[in-house]
């Protein structure tokens, strides 16, 4: 099939390279301008561009594909379907009506749960047992279109943002050469979404915040499902002040405690909370590299009965 691509960030690069290996033809690739990165703020083109073109495949980073002249170029590509991954932008019904099968999005969720931008740091921070990726017919409505093919995975204990990012992606990609060899028969079986809706919004920095107050088990689903980033945040209280914290990683403690929450306990990187105890397994300050709990401990003045606030 002749195919537009269209996508942004790490999880959208096995889809594309999926496509390719399928023997899919990709006229064209979108995605977001080239953004500012690391300390010098050098402009780098994302994952999926740099991975385009070192395919030798054309790139196109329109700001808007709102734009009347974006839409236009799009409009005079021959192809049969655009997929879209992860791309970052809304797309107008003279975009998504242009193709001639279609437009189709692969999403990370089981939808309707979890429509939006944020599905898989969500699922983790919401304790769900289980979550997915869906390859669906785009609408105008955000995450609302028929689903054509979906792919189910169990989040585990140890899961983080990252490792179910990579799962999904896995995963996800899998699915797509299966999903358009259905629409190009004429024999997908396209159903609607059914289910409670939820929203998976945009994670701001306040929202971050570990609030100590909370029971441990809510408190591990936050830090795992926000690592490693943007990171879950607390604020380090010693003799010598406040530092700057992103836990990485924790574990659901068997403990109880009577401390105040957030107060640090003997026997490692343990922290009491509302209710429960959370153990720290890896966390960075602020300036510094990422370190096991053991190490940060050794690096530090930290004592028991000192307070993550």
């Amino acid at each position: 099939m002749r195919l537009a691509f269209m996508g942004t960030p790490e999880f959208a690069v096995k889809a594309l390279a999926e496509l390719v290996a399928a023997g899919h033809d990709i006229v064209c690739v979108y995605s977001q301008p080239p953004a500012p990165k690391g300390r010098g703020q050098v402009l780098s083109p994302s994952p999926v561009h740099a991975f385009a073109e070192s395919l030798g495949l054309p790139v196109r980073t329109p700001k808007s594909m709102k734009d009347a002249d974006a839409i236009a170029e799009f409009q005079a590509l021959d192809i049969d379907a655009c997929i879209v991954v992860a791309y970052g932008q809304i797309l107008k019904k003279a975009v998504l009506d242009h193709p001639a099968l279609g437009c189709f999005n692969l999403h990370a969720s089981l939808l309707p749960r979890w429509r939006g931008a944020a599905p898989i740091q969500r699922a983790i921070m919401a304790g769900d047992s289980h979550t997915g990726v869906e390859v669906m017919r785009m609408s105008e409505g955000l995450d609302e279109g028929a689903i054509i093919l979906s792919g189910r995975v169990e989040i585990t204990d140890d899961d983080t943002a990252q490792t179910l990012h990579d799962k999904l992606a896995t995963l996800g990609a899998s699915l797509l050469p299966v999903a358009l060899a259905a629409i190009e028969r004429g024999g997908a079986n396209e159903q609607e979404q059914a289910g409670e809706v939820t929203y998976a919004r945009k994670i701001t920095p306040e929202e971050a915040r570990i609030d100590w107050d909370r029971p441990a088990r809510e408190l591990d689903w936050h830090i795992r499902g926000l690592s490693p980033f943007p990171g879950a945040w607390t604020t380090m209280s010693t003799g010598k002040g406040e530092v700057r914290v992103k836990v990485l990683m924790s574990r659901l403690s068997d403990e109880h405690s009577g401390e105040t929450p957030g107060t640090l306990l003997l026997g490692g990187l343990k922290v009491a909370t509302g209710d429960g105890v959370v153990q720290i397994l890896r966390l960075q300050r602020e300036g510094k590299s990422a370190q096991d709990a053991w190490d940060f401990l050794n690096g530090t003045e930290l004592q028991p009965g000192d307070r993550f606030i």
